[in-house]
């Protein structure tokens, strides 16, 4: 034991590499590894590392008084630490058998089994000009296309996404890897014809029994996207057809009176539908959906339901407070006009005009060229014989 003043070079063993391979005096068996008198931690970090004399590191290493307590000791035998070089194999291990412990109850959920047929679907891909048309109007474009260009459908009747992907149950006659256009023309709002282009091209096959093989383990994997995409497509195409959609959920009008929320608004009930992976099978989850749609109705009686204002009081122009309350309710609806007899056309509400339809201008250009500045009023009383009430 070193006493107070004794020097640090005394009170503490010093440790160099050269001491390794110094003759000891202490006996070892020759053919035990002994420690090289490092700590514990320092011992797996030089023999990973060193498999010669030559490899040492030169500078001297002085370890902690803790961990001298035994005098240095000369090793016999250096054990390199083993490398692994071959990877690792993380693949889970597929699953034996089912619990049969226990007593089996029955169980009502909103998830339904789906059965995947041992089929294969092709996968087209569809691009549609113009390309701003909402979902509603591309299903229709598919529809009509389907039904009038049999060259190039046959008798197939294809599923669509509304979007891009088009799937169907044996390959499109006319249609390959290479990227055809086809025109098909709509009737529009008002007996327009509306004529879009539609180019078509073939992407790949969709083969629904690995989903199947993987679902029940007898294949080790990811679980294909592609399939899932596919049935998600086939199970959606039906009811986008008959029902409103709106996210994930089908929507249908009201029977019977309707359950108004006011402002015009009314709630209309439909179904939540997701088909989903489950443990050994396909699931399709079924739910209850509701959400608020507006009213049918005329533009006055949804002024009247905003603003909380009776009928024969709206003739008097409204107040700037009462004026951006109004547009901000009705500003992006569709509203149909009905002054046109049989063509019925619809517009999207931009804003609500400052000034009154008396008191409202616009440039109308005449038969001879000459424009001038027309009040809304003017306008209709010349052109359709309706004198303006509001």
């Amino acid at each position: 034991m070193s006493g107070l003043g004794t020097p640090v070079d005394q009170a503490f063993h010093h440790w160099s590499p050269v001491d390794r391979f110094v003759s000891s005096p202490h006996q070892h068996h020759p053919s035990t590894p002994v420690t090289l008198g490092l700590p514990p931690f320092a011992v797996t970090r030089v023999n990973r590392y060193i498999s010669s004399p030559s490899t040492l590191p030169s500078p001297s290493i002085a370890s902690s008084p803790s961990l001298t307590s035994s005098p240095a000791m000369t090793p016999t035998t250096i054990v390199p630490f083993p490398i692994i070089n071959s990877p690792l194999n993380l693949s889970p291990p597929g699953r034996p058998n089912f619990g049969q412990i226990g007593r089996p109850i029955g169980l009502r959920a909103n998830h339904f089994q789906v059965k995947i047929p041992s089929s294969t679907l092709h996968h087209y891909d569809v691009a549609i000009q113009p390309d701003k048309c909402p979902r509603r109007v591309n299903r229709e474009i598919i529809d009509a296309l389907v039904l009038t260009k049999s060259e190039y459908f046959g008798d197939q009747r294809p599923v669509f996404d509304g979007k891009k992907n088009l799937y169907s149950r044996k390959p499109l006659p006319g249609i390959n890897k290479d990227r055809i256009e086809i025109s098909v023309t709509l009737g529009g709002d008002g007996n327009r014809e509306r004529v879009f282009k539609v180019s078509v091209k073939y992407v790949a096959q969709v083969n629904l029994s690995i989903l199947e093989s993987v679902l029940r383990g007898e294949t080790i994997g990811a679980v294909p996207f592609e399939g899932i995409q596919a049935l998600d497509v086939v199970m959606r195409h039906l009811p986008s057809m008959i029902y409103t959609p709106v996210g994930r959920s089908f929507f249908a009008p009201p029977e019977g009176e309707p359950y108004t929320l006011g402002n015009g608004r009314e709630v209309w009930f439909g179904f939540h539908q997701s088909i989903r992976p489950s443990m050994w099978k396909m699931m399709l989850n079924i739910d209850v959906s509701a959400t608020a749609f507006y009213r049918r109705q005329s533009v006055l009686e949804f002024l009247h339901e905003i603003l909380d204002m009776e009928i024969d009081t709206i003739r008097r122009p409204l107040s700037d407070s009462q004026r951006l309350r109004f547009a901000k309710e009705i500003k992006g609806l569709k509203v149909e006009v009905t002054h046109t007899g049989p063509i019925r056309r619809k517009y999207r509400v931009c804003n609500v005009t400052r000034r009154p339809a008396s008191a409202q201008t616009f440039p109308l250009q005449l038969e001879n060229g000459d424009v001038f500045d027309c009040s809304v009023v003017q306008y209709f009383s010349e052109k359709y014989h309706i004198e303006l009430k509001y």
